[in-house]
């Protein structure tokens, strides 16, 4: 319970804050996979948003379906690593938020 309405106010303005602080930290959420034979690198943003891919010269070796299967593989990975670190942020969020 809440005593007067000063702690009301900073009560408040703390949980914007931590809000704040969540979005920034949501907004610099990576995943970055490289495939098993080092051929694929795939970033991704928090949202699974391609940002960045990257090929060694060794796709030249792989066939078109073996190449497709690396970038869809690891661009899947890459997701997966970010949607964790997206759900960690949540989750640790929520816990400061429980009494």
């Amino acid at each position: 319970m809440v005593g007067s309405m000063d702690e009301l106010q900073a009560r408040v303005q703390q949980q914007v804050y931590r809000m704040q602080d969540l979005r920034e930290a949501m907004s610099g959420v990576r995943g970055r996979e490289t495939s098993e034979d080092g051929n694929v690198t795939v970033e991704v943003d928090g949202n699974g948003a391609l940002r960045d891919l990257a090929f060694t010269s060794g796709i030249s070796r792989l066939t078109p379906d073996e190449l497709e299967r690396a970038v869809v593989g690891t661009a899947a990975a890459a997701a997966r690593t970010a949607f964790e670190q997206r759900a960690d942020l949540v989750r640790r969020f929520t816990d400061e938020l429980a009494p």
